[in-house]
């Protein structure tokens, strides 16, 4: 029998409970989920790759839907999706706007490889307003993050945001 693999792919700077809830019902889907952990020249991360692939594997080891390995990657991402043998990609959305940049991603990469498929997840309702970007901004102003991230998560950006400032 043919394995089926998904990536969800991410920068995952912190990993919010939103993706923890992708990553948890997108692993009922497959038989193995590749996380893709990966930067973004755009963003300036609050922790390094190696710090949110820690994270990731961290707040993924109580998940036993199925295998989940957590790698970096720094390539194109259908490239990616290839080399990991993934027939799916998987991405979570939250609003209009997510869906009008991911429906353009989706036909680029259709274009790209006709025989990988992009599945949109809906963020579950109660998570919809989460986003790494803003969790990071709620932190840094002092604000309380732990309706946001996992407890160990919260942990790790206050210890890092008071060391930046000291």
């Amino acid at each position: 029998m043919v394995q089926r693999i998904g990536l969800y792919p991410g920068t995952f700077d912190p990993v919010t409970l939103g993706h923890m809830d992708i990553i948890r019902r997108g692993a009922k889907l497959v038989d193995r989920l590749v996380i893709g952990v990966t930067t973004n020249p755009s963003k300036s991360p609050l922790f390094s790759l190696e710090e949110r692939l820690t994270m990731v594997r961290r707040e993924c080891a109580g998940i036993a839907d199925t295998e989940i390995d957590v790698r970096a990657f720094d390539s194109l991402l259908i490239d990616y999706a290839r080399s990991v043998g993934a027939s799916i990609i998987l991405r979570g959305l939250r609003a209009v706007a997510d869906f009008e940049y991911e429906y353009q991603m989706a036909g680029m990469n259709q274009y790209l490889d006709p025989g990988i498929e992009t599945v949109f997840l809906m963020a579950d309702v109660a998570l919809q307003p989460i986003a790494s970007r803003l969790v990071k901004e709620i932190a840094y102003l002092g604000g309380d993050i732990s309706r946001f991230v996992p407890p160990t998560v919260r942990d790790d950006m206050l210890a890092r945001i008071a060391a930046r400032k000291t």
